[in-house]
Order: C-alpha cells, then structure tokens, then sequence
C-alpha cells in the first residue's frame, strides 16, 4: 500500500472511527433512545453472533447473493441478446417498442405481489423481481451502446474491406462496451434491490426477511447490521464492476 492509498483512506478511517465513537456514547449517556437507532456494539455483536456463533446469517446471505445473480444473469443475458436484434433488425424494435414501453413503466414493486402467486413464497419470485429489473436497464444501454459507436469509425472500416461479422466485433461491439458495462453494472445493483425488496415483502429465507422480522420485533442492532451488510454488498458489486470494466477496457 503506498502513501497516496493511505493518504486516501486515513481521513475517511478517523472519520469513521470518530462517528462510531460519538454514537456510542450519546447512546450510553441515553440522549437518543437506543429502540431508535441501536448502538455501535450491539450491531457488531448482532453480526458476530449471525455469522461467527450461531452461523444463521451465512442462508440468508447466500439466498440473497443467489438469487441477485440469478437475477442478473437471466436479466442481462436476455437483455443483450434482444438488444443485438433491435440493431440488426429496427423493424422488430419498432412493433415491440410499445410493449416494453408500457411494461417498463411500469413499477416492478407493484408486480411483486403477481410474482409471488405465480412463483410462491420461494427464490423463483425474488429472481423474477430482480430479473424484471435488470433487463430493461441492460437492454437500453445495450441499444444506445452501439447506435451511439462512431459511424466515421464504421464507414473507414468497411473501406478497407472489413467484412461486416468484422465491423461488428472488432468495431462496433469494443466501441459499445463503456455503455453497455455502465448498463450491466446499474443492473446487477437493481437486481439486488428487486431480490431484498421482493423478500422484505414476503420470503422464507432471505436478508430482506430477515431485515423485515427485526424490524417488527424492533431489534434496530439486527436492522442496522443489516444495512450495513446490504451497503457493504452494494459498494462491493460496483467496485468489481468497475475493476472488470477496466479490466476490459485496456486497449482504449
């Protein structure tokens, strides 16, 4: 680690540190009621014992983490595939437009209940959630991604005699990668979001179930714990994301 990594992250650690400190102590001296927002110690307690003692946390994460990229996959995959149609065939995109239109706009959460008759109170109706998510996020980026690859680029292309399997994934194709990876890593967030949503609603297993339990039985240590837990997924998913993206992007 060199001293511009530790540069950067030695202000946010005492930042941190000092806060955690501060909300400690006005719990302990009981200026703000403790019901309300927890304490410090009790959320890392709440999390040892989770996940370190009685080890009950490890199936609802993993339900979560399945189901978010099941989601994701089934999403994206679809999403592409569909988007590689739009661009070779426009027809087809404009006899569907109007159907996606109407069923993107309208709200996923509502249709959770829908999802839940057709595919129970199991994993199915919370990857049927996040799914419905993701694919339209993917499916955009994916259009605009390559309608928006430089036709200067294209045009040169086929001068020089590229054939057009060619153009499409020498040119096109590494051209629509930052629009489409902006696409991929928007939904595999949203499809976290649709899976905890769809079990804080009604699940058997999950951290969303888990979330909605504490917070009826107004156990705040388990419900910020959790939070914590889905904040820290959450920065996880779009940091590998971006480092894939990168990883990707090195010929630019």
């Amino acid at each position: 680690m060199n001293r511009l990594t530790l540069r950067a992250i030695v202000p946010h650690a005492i930042f941190i540190a000092i806060f955690l400190v501060s909300w400690e102590f006005v719990m302990r001296q009981q200026w703000l009621p403790e019901t309300f927002f927890g304490t410090p110690t009790g959320i890392v307690a709440y999390l040892w014992n989770g996940f370190v003692t009685e080890r009950k946390l490890w199936l609802e994460l993993g339900y979560t983490i399945g189901g978010t990229v099941i989601s994701f996959l089934l999403g994206s995959s679809t999403a592409l595939a569909l988007g590689l149609v739009f661009v070779m065939f426009p027809k087809v995109e404009q006899a569907m437009d109007p159907y996606l239109m109407v069923l993107n706009a309208m709200p996923r959460f509502a249709l959770a209940p829908l999802f839940l008759l057709w595919f129970g109170l199991g994993i199915g109706s919370k990857i049927a959630v996040g799914t419905s998510l993701a694919f339209f996020i993917v499916l955009a980026n994916t259009v605009a991604g390559i309608r928006g690859v430089s036709q200067d680029l294209v045009t040169l292309s086929r001068t020089l005699g590229a054939t057009p399997r060619q153009i499409f994934f020498k040119v096109t194709l590494p051209g629509a990668v930052p629009v489409i990876f902006s696409g991929l890593r928007l939904a595999l967030i949203f499809s976290m979001l649709g899976v905890v949503g769809a079990e804080i609603i009604a699940a058997e297993h999950g951290l969303g179930q888990t979330l909605s339990y504490l917070q009826s039985t107004f156990n705040m240590n388990g419900v910020m714990g959790l939070l914590a837990l889905l904040a820290m997924l959450g920065m996880l998913v779009t940091r590998g994301m971006t480092r894939l993206e990168k990883a990707l992007l090195k010929w630019q």
